[in-house]
C-alpha cells in the first residue's frame, strides 16, 4: 500500500513538473497565435506560413532562453526520484 502511494506521487509528480516546463512555451505559442490571427483578420491575409512560422520562432527562442531554468528543474526531479528509492 505505501509503494502505491509512493508511486502515485512519483507519478503527480512527474506530470506536475512537465506542464511547469511546457506551460511558458505553450503559452507564448497561444499568444503569438492570436496575435497573428488577430492580424490576418484586420488585413484579409490568408496565408498559412504567416501563422505557423512567427508561432515557431517565437516558442523555440522561449525555449532556449527557459532552457537553464528548464534543466534545473529536470535536475531537481531526477534528485527527487533517485532519492525516493
Amino acid at each position: 500500500m505505501l509503494q502505491d502511494q509512493a508511486m502515485l506521487e512519483a507519478v503527480r509528480s512527474a506530470l506536475l513538473i512537465t506542464m511547469k516546463i511546457a506551460l511558458p512555451i505553450l503559452a507564448a505559442g497561444l499568444v503569438i497565435g492570436l496575435i497573428v490571427s488577430i492580424f490576418q483578420a484586420v488585413t484579409s491575409i490568408q496565408d498559412q506560413t504567416l501563422s505557423f512560422a512567427p508561432k515557431m520562432i517565437v516558442m523555440i527562442g522561449v525555449l532556449i532562453l527557459l532552457l537553464p531554468w528548464t534543466v534545473q528543474r529536470m535536475i531537481e526531479f531526477a534528485r527527487e526520484m533517485f532519492t525516493l528509492g
